[in-house]
């Protein structure tokens, strides 16, 4: 269960430098939602809230969003319309693809004076024999109702049939909630039938549930029409490949419980494909700083700029390495050896042959005061040959005395 989280709202209110007090507008869609919460005590000043394509089966905690004027549920699980008569600003409501079946609920939009725009196409209750007449003569201040303009000799027919229509919705609204509570009795005795065969598999170890059903999933729900949405059709073999047109083949119908259903799925296999591919990961072996000849290599790990200049005029090298600026040097670890210098960055290693021997004890290392560059100076090692010339030279001195 996804929950609305600061976190999660500071992160899609980047556009207004992540404050939430002031936020106008905000996008929570295909988060996997399954509550509306705390939007209407962090988000005070919101005017359009799109939650489309989520979980939510009740529209609750948007009352105190007075300034709020387009809300958008469409794809979730909704079955009444409820709780908006504090959102005194609405201007347009989509409920487009939800399961609101009580089509009464819409008096409760008579209190949203400026409520302009209804979207309830894709709904059962939009199946009913004089739906769009109910709707209209119902809600006076509709101006349009599932994308086509109210008329106003379509509003007169309406109010004239409103009695006859009002009493016929209501007969079909009793036969829908009597359905519903069929099939929520379905879906609770479906749960409990997959609760005991998890612990008593079939003759072939295989799990079976009702097919006594007639509808079939909704395409949306299928992967091989909602790529996007949901994992792959083959992801760990054959077995995994039967196991998904078991699960998208059986018949069921279009429902809340459903919809869940089909999103606890489509988690499952995603979860047990990432586990699985992490398990697959083959483990990055330790680079190698030293061969087994005791050769030092060049590595570049954290990929930075450098410069190594021979400063000849006083016998050192100087090694310029661009590490970032703002870079606590704590992070930083320098080591200098006779024959190469190392530098880790953020544990990353920097490892640079040197051209000549250097003296590590009289080396040095600091950062520049206006690049934060490293700066690593390291004296070299006399020549041998500058050695012998000093020796013989001070040998032919002692016997030139005799």
């Amino acid at each position: 269960m996804v929950l609305i989280t600061e976190d999660l709202i500071r992160r899609r209110a980047e556009h207004n430098n992540c404050e939430i007090f002031s936020l106008e507008e905000i996008s929570l869609h295909q988060q996997d939602v399954e509550r509306i919460e705390h939007l209407d005590k962090w988000c005070r000043e919101l005017k359009i809230l799109y939650l489309q394509n989520n979980l939510i089966p009740k529209i609750e905690n948007v009352g105190r969003l007075k300034k709020l004027e387009y809300l958008n549920l469409a794809l979730n699980n909704i079955e009444k319309i409820e709780n908006l008569e504090g959102c005194e600003s609405l201007q347009k409501l989509d409920l487009t693809v939800n399961f609101v079946g009580e089509v009464s609920t819409i008096q409760s939009l008579k209190h949203n004076l400026h409520l302009r725009e209804l979207y309830l196409v894709g709904n059962p209750c939009a199946q009913y024999d004089g739906y769009r007449k109910y709707v209209v003569a119902t809600l006076p201040q509709l101006k349009w109702l599932d994308g086509k303009e109210i008329e106003r000799s379509e509003r007169i027919q309406a109010l004239q049939d409103y009695r006859q229509v009002q009493q016929q919705i209501k007969e079909e609204e009793e036969a829908y909630l009597l359905r519903r509570a069929r099939e929520r009795q379905e879906a609770q005795n479906k749960s409990c039938t997959q609760q005991s065969a998890s612990r008593n598999p079939g003759f072939d170890g295989r799990w079976y549930t009702d097919i006594n059903n007639t509808f079939y999933r909704p395409i949306f729900f299928r992967p091989t029409e909602n790529k996007e949405n949901c994992p792959d059709v083959n992801p760990g073999g054959e077995d995994e490949d039967q196991e998904d047109k078991a699960f998208w083949q059986q018949p069921s119908q279009y429902t809340p419980e459903s919809r869940l259903e089909a999103h606890r799925y489509m988690e499952e296999k995603r979860k047990s494909k990432e586990s699985k591919s992490e398990d697959g990961k083959k483990v990055k072996p330790p680079r190698t700083m030293i061969t087994q000849d005791g050769r030092a290599l060049n590595v570049n790990e954290p990929k930075l700029d450098f410069s190594l200049v021979d400063d000849e005029e006083n016998n050192q090298f100087i090694l310029d390495l661009g590490i970032y600026r703002h870079l606590d040097t704590s992070l930083v670890d320098v080591d200098v050896q006779p024959n190469y210098v190392r530098v880790l960055v953020k544990s990353k290693p920097f490892q640079l042959v040197l051209p000549e021997e250097v003296k590590p004890d009289s080396s040095s290392a600091k950062r520049s005061q206006t690049t934060g560059h490293l700066v690593v100076t390291m004296p070299k090692v006399p020549a041998a040959m500058d050695t012998d010339i000093t020796y013989w030279d001070a040998t032919y001195r002692q016997f030139s005395s005799f």
